[in-house]
């Protein structure tokens, strides 16, 4: 063993003579740096004089803070809620939500999985898993995060996603966080969906093996934000047995919309529910509070509570909200009588927006988010959101609060052309909504003459 480690050590010194100048000379600095290192400072205590007790208070004194938001009057147009089904100005609403703070506080500042379940959460899912008859839900306490981390949990690399071009922005980003192949078919059209379908079987059928272990979504919007068009759903359906493909249906606007109990647009087309493979919507419209849900078979929801980012790494929803959203739902299933109120307003403004100048309707006459497009756009983009905006202004000098759609323009897939998203809700007066339609029609006229 002695002569082993002196055989070695001879090597050492015989490199070291034998090698080259510059190599030794950068060791040698290499070494000292060490050196410098281990035995300096790391840091050097900066001299400073403590504050007395009054510099403290005067200082304090002198500070006034920047208000977060500019400050508006409690009547002004902003303020009013473009919440579907207008259950934030319940007073049991308030009074639940309230009531839910002073028990549980304003947040849980933890995940799910780890100290962030209340009672509430528990509760929620099930009322809603309940409420859309289905085995179980999962909630999540960010709505734009509930698609975006449901896709990536199940598609991954390799797999498949058929999905339409006018899909929203968080379906879009749960698409690139899944890093699937995706293939877009053209808004609505089954034949274009069918097209790709064929051409995936045929490649499938050159590798068998390989195509056993890829994964095919299909991923559409009950109600479209984008468009305020309706899928249609009965077709897709029979697409999905045929070419053996799992569905998934992202239902925020439609969900407490659509429906004879305003469960969406299963219901709205007497789907089964089980056809569909995962149901997701936010809470953010129908619900009148924060969040979105997942539901449908309990072995496909289980698989979310350990792969779904939003739900693992996020701070769970706050209880207040989640025990407001129990509320919306108790009103929704006490009094069914609102969805047909809130689909007749629908068809009503519907009807009232029809033949405004310079501009047209979007949308299918159920939708609660209209969309108002020029009729003749002025070729440039810039250029047809200043009008468009300048009509938003109008409406709002007189009380009538509108919505200029907001895009990510360069991370837009397709982007939409520039409109006006006109919302309706069931709290609105037919005299209220004749009021805001005779106010774009002025708008129209005197901006786009």
């Amino acid at each position: 063993m002695a002569a082993g480690q002196q055989w070695v050590l001879v090597e050492m010194v015989q490199a070291f003579y034998e090698a080259p100048a510059y190599h030794l000379i950068l060791e040698g600095i290499l070494i000292l740096w060490i050196i410098r290192l281990l035995f300096s400072k790391t840091y050097k205590l900066q001299e400073r004089s403590d504050l007395t007790e009054k510099e403290k208070e005067e200082l304090i004194e002198e500070w006034q803070p920047e208000p977060l938001v500019p400050l508006v009057s409690k009547d002004h147009p902003s303020l009013n809620y473009d919440v579907v089904t207008g259950y934030v100005f319940s007073t049991l609403f308030k009074s639940t939500a309230l009531s839910s703070l002073k028990k549980y506080g304003v947040g849980t500042c933890g995940p799910r999985g780890f100290y962030g379940t209340f009672d509430v959460h528990l509760e929620l899912e099930e009322r809603l898993a309940k409420f859309m008859r289905t085995e179980e839900a999962i909630i999540y306490s960010y709505g734009f995060a509930t698609i975006a981390s449901a896709i990536p949990a199940y598609s991954k690399r390799g797999d498949i996603v058929f999905v339409d071009e006018a899909a929203c922005f968080s379906i879009q980003k749960g698409l690139q966080a899944s890093r699937s192949f995706v293939k877009y078919f053209k808004h609505n059209d089954m034949e274009d969906l069918e097209r790709l379908l064929k051409e995936q079987e045929i490649e499938d059928q050159k590798n068998p093996r390989k195509a056993r272990v890829i994964r095919r979504f299909i991923v559409v919007e009950g109600l479209y934000i984008n468009t305020a068009d309706i899928c249609p759903l009965p077709e897709l359906v029979k697409l999905k047995y045929k070419y053996k493909v799992r569905i998934f249906l992202e239902e925020s606007m439609s969900f407490g919309v659509l429906g004879e109990h305003g469960r969406g647009v299963t219901e709205h087309f007497g789907v089964n529910i089980d056809d569909i493979d995962l149901i997701s919507a936010n809470m953010e419209n129908a619900l009148a509070s924060i969040g979105g849900f997942c539901c449908g078979r309990s072995f496909v929801i289980d698989h979310q509570r350990l792969s779904g980012q939003g739900y693992c790494f996020s701070a769970s929803l706050p209880p207040m909200l989640a025990s407001a959203a129990i509320e919306a739902l108790n009103i929704m299933e006490e009094d069914p009588g609102i969805f047909r109120v809130l689909q007749d307003k629908c068809k009503h403004m519907h009807k009232a927006l029809q033949g405004t100048p310079g501009l047209k309707t979007v949308g299918e006459p159920l939708t609660p988010a209209l969309h108002l497009q020029l009729e003749n756009s002025t070729g440039s983009r810039t250029n047809d959101l200043k009008l468009l905006r300048a009509i938003v202004d109008y409406s709002l000098d007189r009380q009538i609060a509108l919505t200029l759609a907001r895009y990510l323009d360069k991370e837009e897939r397709f982007l939409p052309p520039p409109s006006i998203r006109v919302v309706v809700t069931v709290e609105q007066t037919q005299e209220e909504m004749e009021k805001a339609a005779q106010c774009i029609r002025e708008a129209a006229v005197k901006i786009l003459k």
